[in-house]
């Protein structure tokens, strides 16, 4: 997954896209594009072997701002509120309740 998404320039290093096999190292600041979010995270040491996932916490530093994951939640609401995908055109009464719903806006 990791591949694909640095071949997808989905992995940036000091801003700039980086290949799969780019070496990292102690204080390089990755923004890394998952779930339309951009996470930013600090590099702070390199472990000598592989590591669990419970463990790379101590190896990064998460410097994500709060506002990514506020936006992310509201389009999530947003999107809880449109009609299902393969329902179709939406029917005489959806119209007229979102007739009514501007009208209240207004």
């Amino acid at each position: 997954m990791a591949s694909e998404a640095c071949r997808k320039g989905h992995v940036k290093l000091r801003g700039k896209s980086i290949k799969p096999s780019h070496e990292v190292y102690a204080q390089d600041h990755l923004i890394v594009r998952k779930n339309q979010i951009n996470y930013e995270l600090l590099i702070l040491d390199t472990p000598s072997s592989r590591v669990g996932a419970s463990l790379v916490d101590i190896y990064r530093k998460d410097q994500t701002p709060t506002d990514a994951f506020k936006s992310q939640e509201m389009l999530k609401s947003a999107s809880e509120h449109y009609r299902l995908k393969g329902l179709g055109r939406p029917t005489k009464k959806d119209r007229r309740t979102l007739d009514d719903y501007n009208d209240q806006i207004d």
